[in-house]
């Protein structure tokens, strides 16, 4: 297996793109990435996407999108695993170009939420958990966000506004990203007074679904020196995947997923969580955040919540374990399928050190880890500069 390495990112700014449809989200990622890349040829093209089918009655995306990109002929399929779409469609494009069958792939995360509005969307949504024992009863993302966090702050004794540092972070890191859907800041204070979406989930906890297109571009490490100045290599990509329902889980406050793939991450690059330097984590719903760095090693059981609460040695940019830098889900905005190659584009940019005002200092090791149906399938990457 060949080493991959990413010689080009693209990406849209995430929001409420009602004037364009998937194919033209998807083609302004995809030249910007091709730009960057100094406009190589590629043989695969694969589509991270969740709903296009759901919300914009498209299916076929890859030949859609292949051909709208003036790339028709080469091989292009779409990848669906709910919000862990993008970094399933990642993982396939580095398998491709690793195993020698594709010299150079082309991965673009694509998603139009807000093209429907209220029970629509909701009904939507509801097709990335499971239909016949949670939809049925009604179990929307942010209900179950709700028990799960109902959960958390029972079990650990915790109030709602422990969890404020990580939309806190989140919103001041957003707030410098151009491409972010809301680049205003939270205080602490007032995360627990906003309004209620599903107790004890509120509207400052909770992710805006949005529209957004991002994409990169993938060739062999041994060629990509040659290409661009500075590519960066993929050290491990690791799929893990759990029951799809709650009630089937055996702990809920576990990500099980979530710690399997990043266990099997950090073997593949021969890296502990020690070593990592910043983290895109899937913060859909604040509780999310706590519990992926408790499954990636980053936090004991329990003790997720803490890193939130240390401004100068937690997540912040100049914390021991920067998250969320560009904004996260909860401020960049959550573009369903598109996510995990949004996580991917921004760890690029750090790792080039082209995150201006984001900049995490002497960054060299990024991991991204992006969750589908409520952490039910986790895909996690980690890279490195070459």
């Amino acid at each position: 297996m060949r080493e991959v390495s990413i010689i080009g990112v693209g990406q849209t700014p995430v929001g409420e793109h009602w004037d364009s449809g998937l194919r033209h989200l998807a083609l302004e990622a995809i030249q910007a990435a091709l730009n960057d890349a100094g406009r190589p040829e590629v043989d695969g093209l694969f589509v991270g996407n969740m709903l296009g089918g759901e919300i914009s009655r498209q299916e076929h995306l890859g030949a859609l999108i292949a051909d709208f990109a003036g790339l028709r002929g080469i091989e292009a399929v779409r990848v669906e695993a709910a919000g862990a779409s993008g970094g399933a469609a990642l993982r396939q494009g580095v398998l491709g170009v690793a195993s020698g069958y594709l010299d150079a792939a082309l991965v673009v995360g694509v998603e139009k939420l807000t093209d429907r509005v209220g029970s629509d969307r909701t009904a939507a949504l509801l097709t990335g958990v499971d239909a016949d024992y949670e939809g049925t009863q009604g179990a929307t993302p942010a209900a179950l966000g709700a028990l799960v966090m109902r959960r958390y702050l029972h079990e650990y004794g915790l109030e709602l506004a422990d969890m404020a540092g990580f939309s806190v972070n989140a919103h001041a890191n957003g707030s410098r990203n151009p491409n972010a859907m809301y680049r205003n800041l939270i205080k602490a204070e007032s995360f627990a007074r906003a309004p209620m979406v599903a107790e004890p989930v509120n509207l400052f906890d909770a992710a805006p679904e949005a529209d957004g297109a991002a994409a990169v571009v993938l060739v062999a490490t041994e060629r990509a020196g040659d290409m661009v100045p500075n590519p960066v290599r993929v050290a491990a990509s690791a799929v893990a995947t759990d029951a799809l329902p709650l009630h089937d889980r055996p702990d809920p406050l576990t990500l099980t997923a979530a710690e399997r793939s990043a266990r099997r991450a950090y073997q593949q690059a021969n890296v502990g969580p020690e070593n990592i330097d910043f983290f895109e984590l899937h913060d859909g719903f604040t509780i999310m955040a706590a519990l992926s760095l408790e499954a990636g090693g980053f936090a004991r059981r329990g003790q997720g919540w803490k890193l939130a609460t240390e401004p100068h040695e937690g997540i912040g940019l100049e914390g021991r374990l920067p998250i969320s830098t560009f904004g996260g889900l909860k401020a960049r905005g959550n573009p369903g399928g598109a996510t995990g190659i949004y996580q991917a584009v921004e760890v690029v940019l750090q790792l080039r050190g082209q995150a201006g005002e984001n900049q995490v200092a002497d960054a060299r090791l990024g991991m991204a880890q992006n969750l589908g149906g409520f952490g039910a399938t986790a895909v996690t990457h980690i890279f490195t500069g070459t």
